[in-house]
């Protein structure tokens, strides 16, 4: 080919071929060092209205391994250009990729030579492609630049765990792995790692402890969580490999012959009386991993901090999605700077996360307030205190029984349009509220509930029965229940990938509750239909959103010394008790109270990880008028455009879901073209049948015989019933009805070849486009 055409008309694809690849695999393992084509994010969902669709991938064109790929420690990155663009033209976007992975050496090509970026010192030199460097080469140069020991590169090449049909680590999990390992190789003792709920903190954690035991490094280990369905999730899963060398601690029983530990902080913490992690001698474990470690256990006056100094010669590794920052409890404190942070946003934008849509439900008594006529009684003939009732106060102060129903029939509604079986969450105030919700429900949706009693099921602390189905609430496999309402219990830490409903009734007003109530719904599963959930906001909660805070990197929080103290609250006057202060346990329970919806607002995740709240329309108006300012712009490149769905693709990176218009607009049979023309310049559509039908009027079909007409008439009658796409794609002469016409190889003849064939096709494509 080389010989037939110049080097700068090559494709990009042939530049690598001959140029690039030949320089790379003459001095690295093709087979084990090198991955071409890499994509390491999966793209992120898009959701329009109910319709998602799958974003670009982020994909590097070769990655480089020290030794082995599957030993997870890449070395240089290389993004190739074709010979038109000068040597370095894509450096950049290998730099950037180079950051996303944590690479030390960054390449770019156009087959001319390579221009090499060495992240660690910033410099840049271009150099033959005959002059390629050696793996060796590359990891002298790492090693020698990051200054480590002979001793320390032992502990940071250790392999990862890996068996033939295992998962393997996610980039962002092979960075925190490397740079813990790393971290402690340089004898760091305090590290902190913050991953975003549902990144998968606790393999992180088994591929670290793995790498640090298999090495010699570390002995003894104890993972600590605070929650006992964390450290049984974390046995029976992650943790599997270990179950030989691995024990939970339980009813305070100590067994020193095991290699790793599993405990709940409060089964070691103990009580006043008695410390039971102190039948452990201090030095006796030399790795402590902190699941969740914003809950306390970097409170200086912790019983759980006591844990960890007592312990202070081990290493400490705490693992949070939501790091602590307040005047009283310091995550960044005691453990440090964070060594690597993987965001919520991050993961969204990768795809590893779900996005979500948000409803916002406005009731009049939330948004206008609510206050009792004078001398107005409760359900249990308390006088109600005469003030104006709000969000604050309701189901904790007063129950405006009403309210409740009008939030469950809400939330039925919802899933009569979006699936009955949809995994749903109520967050309530509190216990009592979440009973109450429970019942409303119950009354709702009797017929399922007559089918199974446990299509709805509250699961708070305080009851046995409800917890005993929490494993078969997060369980993918097992439909019961459907509906759990709950107040404070599956906030944290309890992985229920087919959550599709977070209800938000409760007041939130921290931050890393809000985190943590969100990070029930942001894994994905797509085997299971999820691809993104819903928060159906009834209280506000969603302006956390906005907050610089929910994304962001913790800030710790200077003391500015003593803050003034709120005022005591008083209660009102019991009329039935003056004796006593009203107590807010014993709330007034009022019944007739009418509760409306007077509105309701939809808010989407976009491109930019904001939310809009915009219509469908009008956000893919804007978003097209972006790309294409007027018609002329649009016309021009979808007329030059040898693939009209790559205009759709591009679009679709933009945000603009076609299918979701189509659907917002009632009308299935409009083509892309009208429906973008439509929708961004108000040009006046016309259906595919329609536009078929022009097709046919202008005699156009006549200009042809036999074979050719036929596969041409069919081709307008797929266009019709299907899309555009389906012309572009020559493998549909393999399919009805066309092979009933003739085999591939006689349709093509019948035009005089393939490219006689293509260049039919896109004239075809004109006049289907041609004005009416």
């Amino acid at each position: 080919m080389s010989e037939l055409v110049s080097k700068s008309e090559m494709s990009e694809e042939d530049i690598k071929r001959l140029y690039i690849t030949p320089a790379i695999e003459c001095k690295w393992n093709a087979q084990n060092q090198i991955r071409m084509e890499h994509p390491f994010t999966d793209g992120p969902v898009i959701v329009r209205g109910n319709v998602t669709e799958r974003g670009k991938k982020k994909k590097a064109d070769y990655i480089l391994y020290h030794k082995h790929y599957n030993r997870n420690f890449p070395i240089a990155i290389v993004e190739a250009k074709n010979n038109k663009y000068f040597v370095g033209a894509g450096m950049q976007q290998g730099i950037e990729y180079a950051k996303i992975l944590d690479i030390p050496f960054a390449y770019s090509s156009n087959g001319d030579a390579f221009l090499e970026h060495d992240m660690m010192k910033g410099t840049e030199r271009e150099i033959a492609l005959a002059d390629f460097p050696t793996p060796e080469e590359l990891w002298a140069r790492y090693i020698g630049e990051k200054q480590i020991t002979p001793e320390q590169e032992k502990l940071i090449t250790e392999p990862y765990f890996f068996q033939i049909g295992d998962k393997t680590p996610r980039y962002y999990q092979r960075v925190a792995i490397n740079r813990t390992i790393e971290a402690v190789a340089r004898d760091q003792n305090r590290i902190l790692l913050v991953m975003a709920t549902g990144t998968g903190k606790t393999y992180t954690a088994f591929q670290i402890i793995h790498r640090l035991r298999k090495s010699g490094a570390k002995k003894k280990i104890l993972f600590l969580a605070d929650r006992n369905i964390l450290v049984d999730q974390t046995r029976q899963q992650d943790f599997k490999p270990f179950e030989k060398i691995m024990t939970k601690i339980s009813e305070k029983k100590l067994d020193s012959s095991f290699e790793l530990y599993l405990s709940l902080y409060q089964q070691l913490a103990g009580d006043e009386s008695e410390e039971p992690f102190r039948k452990f001698q201090p030095n006796f474990f030399d790795l402590i991993v902190v699941d969740e470690c914003h809950r306390g256990s970097a409170r200086e006056d912790s019983r759980w901090r006591k844990i960890l100094e007592y312990f202070s010669d081990a290493t400490q590794i705490g693992m949070t999605a939501t790091p602590k920052e307040t005047r009283e409890i310091s995550n960044i404190d005691y453990f440090g700077e964070p060594i690597y942070t993987y965001s919520l946003k991050q993961g969204i934008d990768d795809g590893f996360l779900a996005p979500y849509k948000i409803v916002r439900v406005g009731l009049d008594k939330d948004l206008e307030g609510w206050r009792p006529e004078k001398g107005q009684i409760d359900d249990d003939g308390n006088e109600i205190e005469d003030r104006e009732y709000n969000l604050n106060d309701y189901d904790k102060n007063i129950i405006l029984v009403r309210r409740t129903k009008k939030v469950a029939e809400r939330i039925t509604n919802w899933l009569e349009e979006n699936g009955r079986f949809s995994k749903t969450i109520v967050f309530c105030t509190g216990v009592n509220h979440a009973e109450r919700m429970r019942q409303e429900l119950i009354n709702l949706n009797s017929n399922l509930v007559a089918e199974d009693s446990r299509y709805i099921m509250r699961i708070t602390g305080d009851d046995a029965v409800g917890k005993k189905q929490l494993d078969n609430f997060i369980t993918e496999e097992s439909k019961y229940p459907v509906i759990a309402t709950t107040s404070k219990l599956l906030t944290t830490g309890v992985d229920c990938k087919t959550c599709k409903l977070i209800v938000l009734d409760n007041n939130i007003n921290s931050m890393i509750e809000f985190k943590q109530i969100i990070g029930r719904g942001t894994r994905l599963s797509p085997e299971y239909g999820k691809e993104y959930f819903t928060i159906m906001d009834f209280r506000n909660a969603c302006r956390l959103f906005a907050d610089p805070d929910f994304d962001g990197d913790p800030i710790p929080v200077e003391d500015y010394g003593e803050i003034q103290s709120k005022p005591p609250v008083v209660y009102p006057i019991n009329p039935n008790r003056p004796d006593e202060l009203h107590d807010p346990r014993f709330p007034y329970i009022v019944n007739d109270v009418e509760v409306k919806i007077i509105n309701e607002r939809v808010q989407y995740y976009d491109k930019d990880g904001k939310l809009i709240t915009e219509s469908v329309t009008d956000y893919s108006k804007k978003n097209i008028l972006g790309k294409y300012a007027t018609l002329d712009d649009f016309l021009k490149a979808w007329n030059t455009s040898e693939r009209k769905q790559a205009i759709v693709d591009a679009l679709k990176d933009h945000g603009v879901l076609l299918d979701a218009l189509r659907e917002a607009a009632g009308n299935r049979d409009i083509d892309d073209f009208d429906l973008i023309c439509h929708i961004a310049f108000d040009k006046k559509p016309l259906t595919k049948a329609e536009r078929a039908a022009n097709v046919r009027k202008r005699n156009y079909l006549n200009k042809f015989e036999g074979i050719a007409r036929e596969v041409l008439s069919a081709l307008l009658d797929k266009y019709t019933s299907n899309s555009i796409a389906d012309l572009e794609n020559v493998n549909v002469l393999m399919i009805d009805p066309f092979r009933k016409i003739a085999n591939p190889k006689t349709i093509i003849k019948a035009f005089g070849g393939k490219n006689e064939y293509l260049y039919v096709v896109r004239e075809l494509q004109n006049q289907i486009y041609a004005a009416a």
